[in-house]
């Protein structure tokens, strides 16, 4: 495989991203804020559009008030 890229992969970790968000109650935007990060970052990692880097996975999983851990839970 050429293309290290896994699609099925991107797009499993963008839903399980996207899942754990709105049990929180919060917005893209809002978990942007509390990431900071840029709202189209957020969006593209959680529609699978992105790999996101183990340094914005912490800063997902800090917005998120979780774990590392429990943000790659299942993969």
């Amino acid at each position: 495989m050429n293309n290290l890229r896994n699609p099925k992969l991107l797009d499993k970790f963008g839903k399980h991203l996207k899942a754990l968000r709105t049990a929180k109650g919060m917005t893209q935007e809002e978990l942007a804020y509390a990431s900071d990060m840029e709202l189209s970052q957020v969006y593209r990692i959680e529609t699978g559009k992105i790999n996101a880097t183990l340094t914005t996975i912490e800063a997902l999983a800090k917005g998120l008030e979780t774990t590392i851990g429990e943000l790659l839970k299942d993969f």
